[in-house]
């Protein structure tokens, strides 16, 4: 249910009531990952998505009645070999949706309005809900923070909540969502309970070193992806609000000191666009040795083999600059500066999902990845 949290914490705070349904697992080339969620209030507004459209419709009338009755359901759904346009997903996956009413007296309701609050402040918190067990516990909840600390539980044996919160911690560590499975009493055993836990995180990080036309573009696609983009240039007539509005911080600094004092880590883009030697080399040379998810320079083939010679005579090795994807962006014939920014955002999602950058026409390989993202 984070996954929507803007819309779910308006509702929250309007003391509304609601039914959200959230992708618990999935299998095969599901459309949508673990997180994903779709909700429906008393007055029948619907926020969301839990498959892009194959069942939606049914996830809708689970969350009507999950609101009625007060009940808290799991369903699965997957491809109908006797009708491909029934309820179920045509792409041949499978995917497990549970819904959980939050009326005025759902027990958690404080509990995911914690959550939710937290997730909007844009801190770091994890809520873990019971996905599979005693029918007494399905949809019991717990939100832990950055620090272990944590509010709710799911009663029973006092050693399950302490678990349950290391794990859910460790997951917020690592930034993702995932499943726990415990025993009732605690222990990592399976067929206890199993708990799925969704993360919440600041977003990441995306900087643009060099306040040229092509970053302007670059801007607007990384928020688009979901990124907080600081804009970084030395001269000031170039860097300016003006000319990068959608930006989240326009910087005007040498690059390579702004990034000494500024902080990275592994979900971090930098796109240095600026391909300047009195930039570029400086710059990388710090960036190559920091945790960072991507790092991407422009320029044409010659620059970047007099870019890479001038950081080795800088002492970078071999494996630092194997980190370095330079020229940036994929092949896709880009010349305008929204297309470059197209490529650059093509090559960054690639990364993170280990994906080839190849056309879907033609090959076997499932379209839908089971990897543990980067974060980027």
């Amino acid at each position: 249910m984070l996954d929507i949290t803007g819309e779910l914490h308006r509702w929250m705070e309007e003391g509304r009531e609601f039914a959200v349904g959230t992708v618990v697992a999935t299998s095969g080339s599901a459309p949508r990952g673990p997180g994903a969620a779709l909700a429906v209030d008393s007055d029948g507004t619907v926020v969301g998505s839990v498959s892009g459209g194959c069942v939606e419709g049914a996830v809708h009338e689970l969350c009507v009645q999950s609101l009625q009755d007060g009940t808290t359901v799991r369903e699965r759904f997957g491809y109908s070999d006797e009708d491909a346009f029934a309820v179920g997903l045509t792409c041949g996956g499978e995917l497990d949706v549970m819904v959980t009413p939050v009326r005025v007296d759902t027990p958690d309701r404080a509990v995911l309005r914690a959550a939710l609050s937290a997730a909007a402040a844009g801190s770091p918190a994890a809520l873990a809900r019971v996905v599979a067990g005693p029918a007494g516990l399905l949809g019991r909840a717990m939100l832990v923070h950055a620090d272990g600390t944590h509010e709710g539980g799911f009663g029973g044996h006092p050693a399950l909540d302490g678990t349950a919160a290391a794990e859910a911690r460790a997951l917020l560590d690592a930034g993702r969502n995932g499943t726990v499975e415990l025993s009732e009493h605690g222990s990592h055993c399976p067929g206890g309970l199993t708990l799925f836990v969704e993360t919440s995180r600041p977003p990441p990080r995306m900087i643009v070193f060099g306040a040229v036309d092509f970053a302007a573009a670059l801007v607007r696609v990384g928020k688009f992806l979901g990124h907080h983009v600081t804009v970084c240039d030395a001269r000031p007539v170039f860097a300016t609000r003006a000319r990068f509005p959608e930006a989240d911080e326009v910087v005007v600094e040498w690059p390579h000191h702004y990034l000494r004092r500024t902080p990275t880590d592994g979900r971090t883009v930098l796109c240095v666009l600026t391909h300047e030697a009195r930039f570029d080399v400086p710059l990388l040379t710090e960036a190559l040795r920091r945790p960072c998810a991507f790092i991407g320079a422009m320029g044409s083939r010659r620059t970047h083999e007099e870019r890479t010679r001038r950081l080795r005579e800088a002492g970078l090795t071999t494996r630092e600059l194997e980190r370095l994807r330079s020229p940036v962006g994929l092949d896709l014939g880009a010349r305008t500066p929204e297309e470059t920014a197209l490529s650059i955002a093509a090559e960054i999602v690639a990364t993170r999902h280990g994906g080839t950058g190849l056309p879907l026409t033609g090959r076997a390989e499932p379209i839908h990845r089971d990897l543990s993202p980067t974060g980027v």
